[in-house]
């Protein structure tokens, strides 16, 4: 197989739609699925083979963690992304390729490139769910060319997935990566989708934790170690409060979507819609899909044109993409937002007079 590199090729909805119907899509969505069906009612810390593909990709996770003690963060004035985050993605981008060859030395320049757009975008210094696809396409690749296996499912999850969630709160906390696009709280999290889609397979057959257990916040910070779906509302809980010592906000205030799932009957019905929910608004989504990528191990749906040059469009905006509709809870160029740390973080740096304000 001749590889090359991964391109942005859907422009139009006329391609999403091309993309919805094609192998392509099945493969990436069934993939997950697959994934999601391995940790059915299994914590984080259930016993898993531990292969040798697994110990590897573990040590790559482990060098690029750390990549961020080799670029810390300094104070700043600015309530945005931190600009030393560039530092850390180039020396990803440097580093990945002698990293992933002790994976494989095939498709190198495909798997290198989905592996580099995981950690974020260095321009925007920021996060999202399409940021998270590339991570899963990544491990697609594998998938595709044999080097992980069925059997290596469950530990993809609960061993390489979640040390990739553990990496990359660190990057948020640590650089202060603002959401991808301005969905605030209309969406799951601010940066992440697939835990909760885990996540809700892990508890589906939990035989006392209900849906409504999200709000117990004693249970979550028990539990959060334990369940990707508890990790998510911990870490929303410690990150969106008042900075006025007044306390946390509720889950209803800040996050109404967890807030109306919590109703659901059981967390089967949560794992379920998780899937169509990712589907449609990401998978979906035509100003996430613009940013995916394909090549000759993701393979590109037939009938989707190459893509023109988008800058010479008078359609197209500074950020490349052609905008049809308004701003979507989705969209990765929506108004630029500072992220809940680095709200939270800058009004403790105000209190004690670090930041200076007009």
């Amino acid at each position: 197989m001749s590889y090359i590199k991964p391109t942005p090729r859907i422009q139009t909805n006329d391609d999403l739609d091309k993309w919805i119907d094609s192998p392509t899509y099945n493969s990436v969505l069934n993939f997950i699925v697959d994934l999601q069906s391995s940790v059915v009612g299994k914590p984080n810390d259930s016993p898993v083979e531990e292969t040798p593909v697994i110990t590897k990709l573990l040590s790559i996770l482990s060098k690029i963690d750390n990549l961020i003690d080799a670029h810390p963060a300094h104070d700043t004035t600015s309530r945005f992304g931190k600009i030393e985050f560039k530092d850390f993605y180039n020396d990803v981008a440097a580093q990945c390729h002698d990293y992933l060859s002790e994976l494989t030395t095939e498709g190198l320049i495909e798997i290198t490139t989905y592996f580099t757009e995981s950690w974020g975008n260095s321009t925007r210094i920021d996060y999202g769910s399409g940021h998270e696809l590339n991570f899963i396409s990544f491990l697609l690749c594998l998938d595709k060319l044999n080097i992980i296996k069925s059997t290596d499912y469950t530990a993809v999850v609960l061993k390489i997935f979640t040390k990739y969630m553990a990496i990359m709160r660190r990057l948020q906390k640590t650089y202060w990566l603002e959401p991808a696009g301005s969905h605030g709280v209309w969406g799951l999290d601010d940066y992440h989708f697939l835990p909760f889609l885990f996540g809700a397979a892990q508890l589906s057959t939990h035989p006392h934790m209900k849906p409504k257990s999200i709000h117990n916040d004693e249970l979550v910070e028990m539990y959060h170690k334990q369940y990707m779906y508890l990790e998510c509302i911990y870490f929303i809980n410690n990150i969106k409060t008042i900075p006025n010592h007044q306390g946390k906000l509720s889950l209803r205030w800040h996050s109404p979507m967890l807030d109306d799932i919590s109703a659901a009957k059981n967390w089967d019905k949560i794992k379920e819609g998780m899937v169509k929910m990712y589907k449609v608004e990401v998978l979906g989504k035509l100003p996430i899909m613009q940013h995916f990528m394909f090549g000759e191990i993701i393979k590109c749906p037939e009938g989707i044109p190459e893509p023109s040059a988008l800058s010479s469009s008078e359609n197209s905006d500074s950020c490349g993409h052609i905008h049809e509709h308004e701003n979507t809870w989705g969209d990765c160029c929506g108004i630029k937002i500072p992220s809940a740390i680095a709200a939270s973080e800058s009004l403790k740096h105000e209190r004690r007079g670090n930041i200076p304000f007009d």
